[in-house]
């Protein structure tokens, strides 16, 4: 995916996740996280994507 790819995507995200609100954000992720889950051929190409946002979430709630 080229960086404008990326940009627009990131920014069509945004804007439904707005749109649906705070309430349905989880849902609309979810929704989301399972299609673009659902295009990988094995979990253990998705397992460590997992694993790696898990981290980065952990980072960011101990303040590094």
């Amino acid at each position: 995916m080229t960086d404008a790819d990326l940009d627009q995507t990131y920014s069509t995200l945004c804007a439904a996740l707005a749109e649906v609100g705070e309430a349905q954000a989880s849902l609309l992720l979810g929704m989301v996280c399972l299609s673009l889950m659902s295009r990988f051929e094995r979990a253990d190409e998705v397992l460590p994507l997992i694993a790696n946002a898990q981290a980065q979430c952990r980072q960011k709630s101990h303040g590094a």
